[in-house]
């Protein structure tokens, strides 16, 4: 029969005959060509065949005339399967006998060659018996007659693995694994030739029930299953080689590499399923194994700031359970270290300079944060550890030993120098830079009632004598302390500038009422009266005063009386009048201790424009009295201030000091009896001189204050929660009883 002539479609013989040599040229010699008239007449001949209505000449006969169709389709289907399932049989026992003349990559090399033009051709059988798979495969594989029963192509794989594959798989894989690991050595393989194993694997994972699907049975159970295993040895064997004859930076770039190298092979040529499993293992055996090395040599490198290695360490033992825990530790303990040490060698010098103790703690935390955040990525863990380390150092170092609220007590004077006006203030955003930092101590800080109680008496100050350098900076500032604390915290800080801004207000008002009884007085009055009344004006100009809130500024009332100068009793008649009749029923308490002036010399020949003395309430008291005369006794003066001897002698102390006053006769300053001259030689470079300086001794004495306060109120505190606590029994007690 010509190989162009169709066969007759009852005879199988014939049919099969002509369709056996189509399956060689396909199966055999695809690569030179199939046009289309062939293709066509051998899909033709499995259709006439399969198609027809009567058995063919070597079926069996039926005993009855009728026919069953299903019947007779069954059977013509069933021979022509079966032939095709021994003709592949025999084809692959062929390339099976051929292949065992190869070893290693050559036999990779031929099984990968015979593959790819087996699983080629098989796409083209299975087109030519597209007819078989619709009717007959169709049905039996409904009717679960056979569980053997595939679609074609599914039979030419299942056909593989059993004539082909199980014979050769112990070779093949071994080859295979032979050659991943000279790529483990150093060498150049053809990544290729495992990428087409791996993906002949796992085309051949067959789901028996359901051709359209597949699993990884073989992949896994063949290959996947034995290279782990070797996975594990290999590294096995060469980690713990390299660590004894290596140190730990070395071995964790050494394990970097190697790890990195086992994620690039699984993008190469591994299937992606195998990722985990491999990764896991090479964790496993890289780094758990060998993580007591890793965390012993983990305080040497912390010591000698090689954050490079650090952050291997860390890149590597995060991929392990518990695995950072111990460095975490380690980390906390080493900083907590480095910040008591910072705070040992400036503790040594007293009194502690705010600014020295506040950049010392700045600087532990901008090292071991940058570490953190470099070295360890910013892990929650770890900056953690870095806060636990620094509320340890911040609240508990040499310098608190005395108390623990020292630390709050210099960063709120730290914080007072940065707001205070001063030769050496901050430009703008380099304060705002500095604030944000004090925020990052503040954080750590534990008795914040106690910064609270400093940084309001220091804020006070600022406000009442005009040293703040900027309102902006104030308002920043509590703003942070806000977002840190709440409004609770700050709710008195915000009042006392609020109470600056109405102040400004009200001495506006005043001093615009002065001026209208001015011109509604002065204007109808003599000239005497004129001039009275334009020397009152002078004066007012140059008045002002601060209206603050009881509830809300940590001021005292003064422990001392005080006789109010003659030359301020009148605008001090004149605002409590106002004040009066602009808020009935508000008292006024006057803090003369919080006062200050300003008084102008005439008296003295080294300047001839006069020296201009900045002095407190007290002070003036004292200096104006020398209007009258030269010298006076300690008695003399205090009758005529009305000031305590406690309050009297500080303030000549420093006036005694300035050489503005002088002790006659090497009195002993304060004591009964001792005498003060005004000395009409007295000279300075400065045309304005601040005599109005806090001694150290009120300094301190203010400073003890505070902290009685602090104490005072968490007792306070302490009892009202303690009462609190006795209510809520008593309640409970009496909801049981009834």
């Amino acid at each position: 029969m010509s190989s162009m002539t169709l066969p007759p479609p009852n005879d199988f013989g014939a049919t099969w005959t002509f369709l056996e040599q189509g399956l060689d040229q396909i199966m055999n010699r695809l690569e030179q060509g199939l046009d289309r008239t062939r293709y066509s007449m051998l899909y033709s001949a499995v259709h006439n065949y399969c198609a027809r209505g009567t058995p063919s000449q070597t079926s069996p006969s039926f005993s009855s005339g009728i026919m069953n169709q299903r019947a007779a389709t069954y059977l013509i289907g069933s021979e022509l399967y079966n032939s095709l399932s021994k003709w592949l049989e025999d084809h692959l026992v062929k390339i099976r006998t051929q292949s065992e003349q190869y070893m290693d990559e050559a036999l990779l090399q031929y099984y990968t060659k015979q593959w790819s033009r087996y699983t080629t051709a098989a796409r083209v059988v299975n087109n030519i018996f597209m007819y078989l798979n619709r009717y007959w495969v169709k049905r039996e594989i409904e009717d679960d007659r056979k569980n053997d029963v595939y679609d074609v192509f599914t039979l030419t794989l299942v056909c593989w693995k059993r004539h082909m594959f199980e014979f050769v798989h112990h070779n093949v894989i071994a080859a295979v694994l032979k050659l991943i690991e000279r790529e483990r050595n150093g060498e150049t393989i053809e990544t290729g030739l495992v990428k087409n194993i791996v993906d002949s694997l796992v085309s051949l994972g067959l789901d028996t029930t359901d051709s359209t699907k597949s699993n990884l049975d073989v992949y896994k159970d063949f290959f996947e299953l034995p290279f782990i295993q070797g996975t594990e040895v290999y590294y096995t064997t060469e980690s713990e080689k390299f660590i004894t004859e290596n140190s730990v930076p070395d071995y964790m770039k050494k394990a970097d590499i190697r790890l990195a190298e086992e994620e690039n092979r699984v993008e190469m040529y591994l299937h992606e399923s195998t990722h985990k499993p491999l990764i896991f293992k090479c964790e496993t055996v890289l780094v758990k194994k060998h993580s007591e090395a890793l965390w012993e040599g983990f305080q040497s490198l912390i010591d000698h700031d090689k954050q490079d290695d650090l952050h291997r360490m860390y890149s590597l033992l995060a991929r392990i359970p518990q695995g950072l825990d111990p460095l975490r530790v380690r980390f906390e303990a080493h900083v907590r270290k480095a910040g008591l040490s910072a705070i040992e060698r400036i503790a040594q010098t007293e009194p502690v300079d705010p600014k020295t103790y506040v950049d010392a703690l700045l600087e532990v935390h901008r090292k071991y944060n940058e570490l953190v955040q470099k070295a360890f990525s910013g892990e929650p863990g770890f900056v953690a550890s870095l806060d636990k380390a620094c509320g340890e150092f911040v609240n508990r170092n040499d310098v608190c030993k005395s108390t623990s609220s020292k630390s709050p007590e210099l960063l709120a004077r730290y914080c007072d120098s940065l707001l205070k006006k001063n030769a050496k203030n901050a430009e703008e955003s380099e304060l705002e830079d500095l604030l944000n930092s004090i925020m990052t101590v503040f954080k750590y800080v534990e008795d914040k009632d106690v910064f609270q109680k400093f940084y309001s008496r220091l804020l006070a100050k600022r406000l009442v004598n005009g040293t703040s350098a900027s309102d902006d900076a104030e308002g920043s500032m509590i703003s942070k302390l806000k977002e840190a604390c709440g409004f609770e915290y700050t709710s008195k800080l915000q009042r006392m500038l609020t109470d600056m801004s109405l102040s400004k207000e009200l001495n506006d008002q005043f001093k615009e009422r002065v001026q209208q009884n001015y011109n509604q007085e002065g204007s109808n009055g003599t000239v005497r009266e004129e001039v009275w009344y334009s020397e009152l004006k002078h004066r007012i100009v140059d008045f002002n005063i601060l209206v603050l809130g009881a509830g809300q500024w940590p001021l005292q009332p003064p422990n001392t009386g005080f006789n109010i100068p003659e030359d301020v009793v009148k605008t001090y008649d004149r605002f409590q009048k106002f004040y009066q009749n602009k808020y009935s029923g508000r008292k006024l308490n006057w803090l003369f201790q919080s006062c200050k002036a300003e008084l102008k010399t005439n008296y003295l020949k080294a300047s001839r424009a006069g020296y201009t003395f900045q002095v407190s309430a007290y002070q003036m008291g004292v200096l104006l009295q020398y209007n009258n005369a030269n010298v006076y006794t300690f008695e003399d003066l205090q009758k005529s201030t009305a000031l305590s001897s406690e309050a009297l002698t500080p303030a000549l102390g420093i006036l005694v000091k300035a050489k503005v006053l002088l002790l006659v006769d090497n009195d002993k300053l304060g004591e009964n009896g001792s005498r003060y001259e005004l000395n009409f030689d007295f000279k300075s470079k400065k045309i304005r001189i601040n005599l109005n300086m806090p001694m150290k001794t009120e300094q301190k004495a203010e400073a003890d204050e505070t902290h009685k306060t602090i104490e005072d109120d968490r007792k306070f505190l302490m009892q009202v929660k303690y009462i609190a606590h006795i209510q809520l029994s008593i309640i409970e007690m009496m909801d049981v009883v009834t």
